[in-house]
């Protein structure tokens, strides 16, 4: 017996959700269906897929093997239907966009609305993660990186650039004071990043050079978590223009150093997999999010930096 598309998009759907019930409510069907489904798949192939305990659903390494054929067979399903929607000068089907939580929610949620109305056949998939991902392995059709590319094999686009500013808010400072000098920094309680490292090097001028290095106080792998910690009065912190511009503007965070600051501009790409011509609707949601990005707040700007993977 054959394998079926319905098996495949059952065993994918299991692999993301984490769950039998998860992937049935993805797939808009009951959990028995998809239990059968996974069922019949395993006796296709004569192994076993997935380990299920009371707690989590694991991969085996046979599945994780056909995980990728899988993976490949529904990218490639799509994209024959991303071919018949563009015969059709229309765009449609599921978008699949990864990126950043603070870049997701201060520079795409606020376009979603206008994006859905200007193109309602788009179903719009919206994921968040705070490391690189595999696009492949997780069914991404768009991921939003910010920073230099490392990866070679990704296509990518530039969005714009964004620029780090060190700030704290009104509350720490009439506590605390306001350093006048980068050294004075030291005395400080200072808000930096899990990882990567180089989101601890400051764009600070002085004896130094144009980059000073920080132990954090309080470290967090999200910069929106360590927004949220600046706007509390926690202590100071370095973040992009993106997820700040607002709060600088209503004076809920204030700019410290501003002559010691080096003008550091972070990259914002577009990455994708496909070595094909662009999908419709991922090329129209690149034109789409490019033109409307805030290009008004010199520090989130369109950008002539030509797409590269470094």
């Amino acid at each position: 017996m054959k394998t079926t598309l319905d098996e495949l998009q059952a065993f994918a759907a299991v692999v993301d959700s984490g769950s039998i019930t998860g992937a049935a409510e993805r797939l808009g069907q009951t959990v028995s269906g998809v239990s059968r489904s996974m069922g019949r798949l395993e006796k296709k192939l004569d192994t076993t897929l997935l380990r299920r305990t009371t707690r989590r659903i694991a991969l085996t390494e046979e599945g994780r093997a056909f995980l990728l054929h899988a993976r490949a067979i529904l990218a490639s399903i799509d994209e024959a239907e991303e071919q018949m929607a563009a015969r059709r000068q229309t765009p449609a089907g599921r978008l699949r966009v990864n990126a950043a939580t603070p870049f997701m929610l201060h520079a795409i949620v606020p376009l979603v609305p206008d994006f859905c109305r200007a193109y309602p056949q788009i179903t719009l998939e919206l994921n968040t993660d705070e490391l690189n991902i595999d696009l492949l392995e997780r069914r991404t059709d768009i991921a939003i990186r910010i920073g230099a590319l490392r990866d070679s094999t990704l296509h990518a686009r530039p969005l714009g650039t964004s620029r780090l500013r060190v700030l704290a808010s009104p509350a720490y400072l009439a506590e605390h004071g306001r350093p006048k000098t980068v050294s004075a920094l030291g005395k400080h309680a200072l808000l930096g990043f899990t990882q990567p490292d180089a989101l601890n090097r400051w764009p600070l001028r002085g004896a130094h050079g144009d980059e000073w290095q920080i132990a954090p106080d309080i470290a967090a792998s999200s910069g929106e978590t360590l927004r949220q910690l600046a706007l509390q009065g926690v202590g100071i912190v370095c973040l992009s223009d993106f997820m700040t511009a607002g709060d600088r503007a209503r004076g809920d965070l204030v700019a410290l150093l501003v002559r010691e600051t080096v003008d550091v501009r972070q990259a914002i790409n577009a990455v994708y997999y496909r070595n094909t011509q662009l999908a419709a609707r991922i090329a129209c949601f690149l034109d789409f999010v490019g033109a409307r990005l805030p290009t008004a707040e010199p520090g989130l700007r369109r950008s002539a930096i030509a797409a590269h993977g470094g």
